[in-house]
């Protein structure tokens, strides 16, 4: 799997350099900024999103879920640093990589921004489907660029994704037994006239 990988990677990468505009688009898209906007500015209108109160509350207990996962996939992501430290691709690869991105010094399994992107949009589907699609795009987007510019191999970026989506799951299940503090702190903030 491992050569598999690598070769994908080789292959991707091997693209660039061909067409300006396509690299400075996946530049800007596996930036740590642009993305990580688009997450935080979708949840964000999601949580003041909803057509009456009730749906208004629901849509901000959820995206306090989200906010949960972002979190609980960041600590996940370390742990797994810890316990596995793949070497990047431009490491291991790096006479056959063009790198178009800094060069990160984290391990490279699982895909931390990949996590994050896809536990918001998974919070965000489940309370506005077609909205939440959009950034599953978005977060695929995210992964591309990054498996593009040669940060990332595929299985790393397949990992996040399914660490993302995993918390999210988790963070829901846990609700149940947070359930009355949640709702106090979603008062609290309506009460505070933040949401």
């Amino acid at each position: 799997m491992t050569s598999l990988d690598a070769n994908i990677v080789i292959w991707l990468n091997g693209l660039s350099g061909n067409v300006k505009i396509f690299d400075d688009l996946m530049r800007l898209a596996a930036s740590d900024y642009l993305m990580p906007l688009v997450f935080s500015l979708g949840m964000l209108g999601l949580w003041f999103s909803g057509k009456t109160p009730a749906e208004r509350v629901k849509y901000q207990l959820t995206m306090l879920m989200g906010i949960s996962a972002l979190s609980i996939a960041n600590v996940v992501v370390w742990l797994f640093n810890i316990w596995l430290e793949r070497p990047r691709p431009f490491v291991e690869h790096g006479d056959e990589l063009n790198l178009l991105f800094y060069p990160p010094t984290d391990p490279s399994f699982p895909a931390n921004p990949v996590a994050v992107g896809f536990a918001a949009a998974t919070a965000a589907c489940t309370i506005n489907r077609k909205f939440g699609w959009w950034l599953y795009a978005a977060a695929t987007l995210f992964g591309f660029s990054r498996l593009y510019a040669g940060v990332f191999y595929p299985t790393d970026i397949v990992g996040g994704a399914i660490v993302g989506i995993a918390i999210y799951g988790f963070t829901t299940y846990l609700r149940r037994f947070l359930e009355p503090l949640i709702t106090s702190f979603v008062r609290l903030m309506r009460g505070l006239s933040a949401a």
